[in-house]
């Protein structure tokens, strides 16, 4: 097991899965609100921890599958005892070794890509597992710019590739896909940091041809 798939099946263990979800939980509900989900849809979640994104996603009508993927073995069992219907389906494996032939509507990720051996890599990966015309939502707030953020690593102790917003729109383009970029703050976030630069979202749509 790697250092990432260690911290991350401590993080399931010890409340820390579910302060995730309560942290970036605001931002990315805002994120994907602005989402049209009117025509039916599969959906990916790419590091999934206790799937939360999952839950909320399978409420809407028009989603037919969604499929959390996550490194850590604890919290793919986590994102199982929360399980609510059919629609949830939880798998203990990372992006880049993923043997999967299907393709989704949508990918989404939040906090995860940055951990990846190669963020290009992986970025690459996702692109395959989309249909044409699909998109991948990847949210960060780890990213050069954001100041307060970037001693994450240091604390961590474990790999983080930290990238400005400008290279994280070249590994999407590098990949194949038109890329758009939105920062979303909390205006009552308690740091300075969620107030002032917030969550980066990249959006990467994979061409229809």
């Amino acid at each position: 097991m790697d250092e990432i798939s260690k911290k991350f099946d401590e993080w399931a263990t010890n409340g820390k899965a579910e302060s995730m979800e309560k942290g970036h939980g605001g931002n990315v509900l805002k994120f994907l609100k602005n989402i049209s989900f009117d025509q039916s849809f599969t959906f990916l979640d790419v590091g999934c921890g206790n799937g939360w994104v999952i839950r909320y996603v399978t409420e809407i009508p028009t989603c037919k599958k969604a499929v959390g993927i996550d490194k850590s073995k604890k919290m793919i069992i986590q994102a199982n005892k929360k399980i609510r219907n059919k629609k949830e389906n939880f798998i203990h494996t990372d992006v880049e070794s993923w043997k999967y032939t299907g393709k989704f509507d949508f990918v989404f990720a939040m906090e995860s890509i940055y951990y990846s051996d190669s963020m290009g890599d992986a970025i690459k990966k996702i692109y395959k597992l989309l249909k044409p015309g699909g998109q991948f939502f990847c949210g960060t707030d780890f990213y050069t710019e954001n100041e307060d953020t970037t001693k994450w690593a240091n604390m961590m102790k474990i790999q983080m590739h930290l990238h400005s917003k400008k290279e994280w729109k070249e590994f999407f383009r590098n990949a194949g896909f038109s890329v758009q970029t939105k920062q979303i703050k909390d205006s009552k976030g308690n740091e300075k940091w969620k107030r002032e630069m917030g969550t980066l979202f990249v959006t990467g749509t994979k061409p229809l041809k």
